[in-house]
């Protein structure tokens, strides 16, 4: 499971960014506006915080040593327990008013009380255009907590210096904080899936022993010449039974999948790596250029060579 959702991330191009780390006083609450394309995190490093994401009807009580991932960038508020949602300010207006330079921390709230709330907040972003069925069904909301009893003592030690190096002084703190954090993420993605309802169409399947095995050998070779039947054959099941699992759990046919994997590799190719349509149609497991274009236009809504020529999914690689 490891390795198959290493090799999603990496393709995806996940980049994360650190963009503040707190130090709030009651009362305080501040209001996070919705970002496409953006998982949002929040740790606490230090005190608590209720989380209210936008069409969850219950608050999150974020407690100390506790990760909350809003996975799909949906708005959300951020406050202490005597602030109401109505009461938070934009984030905006909160970077505005407390003079925050975009370095250290971010300090503001009132004067109530001498202890503050200490949060690490980030983001983890995904190159326009990425998809992947995995991403597209993870809920609004996951919160992990207790760490040391389900995750193991590394992941509590892992948090424990990111809140340490984070807008700390040390040389290299946020670049180490950073890499953690995007460690931290594919834990928790990786805790869901392990976790998630064999009924949950399009996350079980990633944790069921048999498709799990096909769909690590299909990522370990996307351009080799898949079919239901030597999928069916990597899983240790019938064409017939390991279709009918794969779509239950999945969601989607074998060869769906096979072809939106595909397609996510030729557009990094074409537009990070500058390879010409031929070559992408290549390391994507096309053998014929006409056949690929064909399957690209109808996924992707362009021809490749239009892709590639008006400079389409540059922001990869930025």
């Amino acid at each position: 499971m490891l390795d198959l959702l290493s090799d999603i991330l990496t393709r995806l191009s996940l980049r994360g960014t650190l963009y503040f780390r707190t130090s709030f006083t009651e009362p305080w609450g501040v209001r996070v506006p919705a970002h496409r394309n953006v998982a949002r995190f929040h740790f606490a490093h230090r005190g608590e915080a209720l989380v209210r994401v936008e069409g969850q009807s219950a608050p999150i009580t974020l407690a100390q040593g506790d990760l909350v991932i809003v996975p799909h960038g949906a708005a959300h508020v951020l406050s202490c327990r005597h602030t109401g949602p109505d009461e938070a300010l934009p984030l905006d207006d909160v970077l505005s008013r407390s003079g925050f330079s975009g370095h250290g921390t971010l300090v503001w709230g009132g004067e109530g009380t001498a202890r503050d709330t200490q949060l690490i907040c980030g983001h983890f972003a995904l190159a326009e255009g990425s998809r992947h069925i995995l991403f597209e069904r993870l809920p609004p909301v996951i919160h992990l907590r207790g760490y040391g009893e389900e995750a193991g003592p590394w992941l509590e030690a892992t948090l424990r210096v990111i809140g340490a190096e984070a807008g700390g002084a040390r040389l290299g703190g946020d670049l180490i904080a950073l890499k953690m954090s995007e460690a931290i993420f594919a834990q928790a993605i990786r805790a869901y899936v392990e976790q998630a309802n064999v009924d949950h169409a399009g996350v079980a399947g990633f944790a069921d022993p048999h498709l799990s095995r096909a769909l690590a050998a299909f990522h370990r070779s996307p351009a080799s010449d898949w079919t239901v039947e030597r999928l069916a054959r990597e899983a240790g099941l019938s064409r017939t039974g390991f279709a009918e699992r794969f779509a239950t759990r999945l969601g989607v046919t074998p060869m769906a999948y096979v072809t939106a994997w595909r397609m996510q590799i030729a557009r990094e190719a074409l537009s990070v790596r500058r390879l010409s349509v031929a070559e992408a149609a290549e390391v994507s497991g096309y053998a014929s250029e006409s056949a690929f274009s064909r399957v690209f236009k109808k996924e992707i809504g362009v021809s490749p060579a239009l892709f590639r020529q008006s400079g389409m999914g540059q922001e990869q690689a930025a």
